[in-house]
């Protein structure tokens, strides 16, 4: 039997318990001064996993874990994650942006780290019902959204060396502002590296994070908002700028590294630029990127633009990119392709433009 999204409910229906809060938080925000990541909406879903099964989900208000010290993900990083955004668009429903592609990731994450895999009506079907109860948190300023954390984290009590039997599995949200309000200055970071082939890369896992908080730390002493990854190899093809994918406008053609040494995230944001654009005419090139390659196209004047993309940031411009004794300066003023960019994808994801790819996903529509 096909699933269709009103199955996927009728289960998430049937199966995740609600307990509404009883005093809700939301006067407290301040929705035209909105900080990223830092206020949690009233409720959050979670659901354990005994090692067998997903039981016991429930719909809650937003509270504390009590957890073990002995807890596993503590001790042994498995821990991974995602982040979505919900929108509201012009007749005041929320839509999800994308969820689908984050749910294939989360349980491809899930199996690099020997994870058990979360149902659809689990994560999809438990999102839909979460957002549709705390709906009056999906701010509508610009740059603003609730932005969706599903994560997951080993469970077991135990310390030995061994994945863990049992999970804990959950969603928060944040009704947020822009991650980035302005251009950000990289470091090409030709020391530490972020990913090796054969490793955890493309996985959104915790531990990916945590490897680069003292590089970065590094590079803010010096005056950088964050590192221009590259290789482990050769310390010259591009990977990550922050934890973002990268993109370089060279002539009419955007190149952004290629995905198949498995060292780079599946960037749902990163898919979604490829084909807004290939939308504006522009041709789309994924393959190995060389910081010399962005070097030389620099000194010819070839090179137009550098952005980051990704969930939290959306777009954000580079106007300082620093390699050894190169310094490149751009102009982000004149950010034609960008700006362009960033404002097809705010008329798809709020509803103001049409979305012919079918990205958005209305909550509580049947």
């Amino acid at each position: 039997m096909m699933v269709t999204k009103s199955t996927v409910k009728e289960e998430a229906l049937q199966k995740i318990k609600v307990t509404k809060t009883t005093h809700s938080r939301l006067s407290e925000v301040d929705f035209n001064n909105l900080a990223f990541g830092k206020m949690y909406a009233d409720h959050m879903l979670v659901a354990d996993f005994d090692g067998k099964e997903w039981k016991n989900p429930v719909i809650m208000p937003f509270q504390n874990f009590s957890v073990s010290p002995s807890n596993a993900a503590w001790h042994y990083g498995q821990a991974i994650f995602e982040g979505i955004k919900a929108y509201k668009d012009p007749q005041d429903n929320p839509m999800i942006f994308r969820p689908y592609d984050n749910y294939r990731r989360f349980n491809a994450s899930a199996e690099r780290m020997g994870m058990p895999s979360v149902p659809e009506w689990l994560f999809i079907g438990g999102m839909d019902m979460l957002i549709d109860m705390d709906r009056d948190w999906v701010p509508t300023g610009p740059g603003c959204s609730l932005y969706l954390r599903p994560f997951m984290i080993a469970a077991d009590e135990f310390i030995g060396v061994r994945p863990s039997d049992t999970y804990r599995f959950a969603i928060i949200n944040s009704p947020s502002g822009p991650y980035f309000n302005k251009p950000i200055k990289l470091l090409v970071q030709d020391k530490y590296v972020r990913a090796f082939p054969g490793g955890v890369g493309y996985a959104k896992a915790a531990g990916n994070y945590g490897g680069t908080m003292y590089p970065t730390m590094q590079a803010r002493k010096q005056g950088y908002d964050q590192i221009l990854w590259v290789d482990g190899y050769e310390h010259k093809y591009l990977q990550e700028c922050g934890t973002m994918n990268v993109f370089a406008i060279i002539g009419n053609t955007a190149v952004t590294p290629d995905l198949t040494q498995g060292t780079i995230l599946e960037g749902v944001t990163r898919a979604s630029v490829i084909d807004v654009l290939s939308d504006m005419g522009l041709t789309v090139e994924e393959r190995p990127v060389s910081i010399d390659e962005i070097v030389d196209a620099y000194k010819t004047g070839a090179l137009r633009e550098v952005f980051g993309t990704g969930t939290a940031a959306s777009v954000a411009y580079v106007e300082e990119l620093d390699y050894q004794d190169v310094q490149i300066r751009l102009d982000t003023t004149k950010y034609t392709t960008g700006a362009e960019v960033i404002a097809r994808l705010d008329g798809i994801r709020t509803g103001r433009a049409a979305d012919p790819r079918g990205w958005n996903y209305i909550v509580g529509e049947k």
